[in-house]
Parts: C-alpha cells; sequence; structure tokens
C-alpha cells in the first residue's frame, strides 16, 4: 500500500524509483528525502503514464481536466487539499474503481487510467446520473494493484453491494465505487414534491450489481 493516513484529512505517500504517484497540483503538503515533481498533460490518464489524446480530448469535453504532477525520486509526500477528508482505497486488481475526477487526491501511477462514459455503466439512466450529480457525462476508472487516496466532506463509509441487494444513495453523498455496478437515477416524486412539501428526497442513486460503493458524510458537493 503507497498511502498511509496521518490524519483525516492528509495521507503519506512512499516514493520510490518504479514506485512513482500521481496526485493533483496543489496536493503537496510537505516532503523528506530527494523527491521530484513534474506536470502529467491531459488530466487523469494523460501524459506518460496512460490514457493519451483520447482522456485529455475527453476530459476537455465534460471540462474535467484536473491537473496532475507525478512525484519521483526516493523520499516521503504529504498530501491534502483544501482541508477535506481522505479516504484511501486499495485496489487488488480484479475490480476497477470509478470516481469524479474532481474528487480524487492522489494514486500509484502504476494504475492505468481511463474516461468512462456514464451511459456504459447503466444506459440511459447511467448517463442521466452525471447530469443529476453535476459530476458531466463522463468518470474516470482506475484499474490495477495500488492505492487511490479520494477527496469527500466529513469523511466516507463502504456499502457492500450484491447478492441481489440493492444500495439507495442520495445523488450528491455518492464518492466512488469499486466493482461491475450500475449506478442509476431514481426519481420518486409525490405531489407533495410537487408543490414543495415533500422529503426532498425525490431523486436518489440505485445502486446495484457486485461490488463496493463509498458515500460520504455530506450531501455538500467539493
Amino acid at each position: 500500500m503507497t498511502f498511509t493516513t496521518v490524519t483525516s484529512k492528509v495521507v503519506l505517500a512512499e516514493v520510490a524509483p518504479g514506485r512513482e504517484v500521481l496526485a493533483r497540483r496543489g496536493a503537496m503538503l510537505a516532503t523528506t528525502g530527494r523527491v521530484t515533481f513534474s506536470p502529467v498533460s491531459g488530466g487523469p490518464g494523460g501524459g506518460a503514464y496512460g490514457g493519451g489524446v483520447a482522456s485529455a480530448l475527453a476530459r476537455g469535453m465534460q471540462g474535467e481536466a484536473v491537473a496532475l504532477m507525478v512525484a519521483e525520486g526516493s523520499g516521503t509526500v504529504h498530501y491534502g487539499f483544501h482541508g477535506h477528508h481522505v479516504t484511501v482505497i486499495d485496489l487488488d486488481g480484479s475490480r476497477p474503481l470509478s470516481v469524479e475526477a474532481d474528487r480524487l487526491l492522489a494514486h500509484d501511477a502504476s494504475l492505468s487510467s481511463s474516461v468512462v462514459f456514464l451511459g456504459q455503466q447503466g444506459g440511459l439512466r447511467g448517463a442521466v446520473r452525471g447530469a443529476v450529480t453535476g459530476q458531466g457525462m463522463f468518470t474516470t476508472q482506475l484499474s490495477g494493484r495500488g492505492s487511490v487516496a479520494v477527496l469527500s466532506h466529513g469523511g466516507t463509509f463502504a456499502l457492500p453491494v450484491g447478492g441481489g441487494r440493492q444500495v439507495v444513495v442520495d445523488p450528491q453523498a455518492y464518492v466512488a465505487h469499486v466493482g461491475d455496478l450500475r449506478v442509476e437515477v431514481s426519481a420518486a416524486v409525490s405531489w407533495r414534491d410537487a408543490v414543495g412539501r415533500g422529503s426532498g428526497e425525490a431523486v436518489q442513486l440505485r445502486v446495484s450489481g457486485e461490488g463496493t460503493v463509498h458515500v460520504q458524510a455530506s450531501e455538500e458537493k467539493l
């Protein structure tokens, strides 16, 4: 595992040859040893670490080009961003992680990164999900063996999905998911919602399949 939790808002990354780390620009807090930083073009999946032109183009289409820096050399780096809570998710190579680009703090450079159209994760309802959550029409997918640090308001908790068991998540509380999951928008509008006296939970995300969904302890967007 590359990342060690220092506080709820800071993680420590061990950097070594062959164990480079990608992180969003402005996330470095402190370093030890001999670590150098270089920009990676194209956002997640861009530059020398995968993805290429197609990834950069998709990021540009959704206005989601998060600038990344690669940390190389030998030493440690403390990462955090704007005081947001940080959750470390470890991938064992069997299932990919889907996460919004602006939720990504840092990840192992060895992980493969790609841009996925949300319609591939739930058809038309999956695509509509992007509009409801403010996520856009694409999401970032990371796969392989390694660690990913994601940002949230108030921290996150993980809910297993599988065996015919669905999970319902507030659209603004959804952070990421691991596995082959369908995340679809479900509208439960009643006459009370139409006249402004509903519960405020009329639009929900229904998550099904096999995997884990990560939910933040807040309905506030980053």
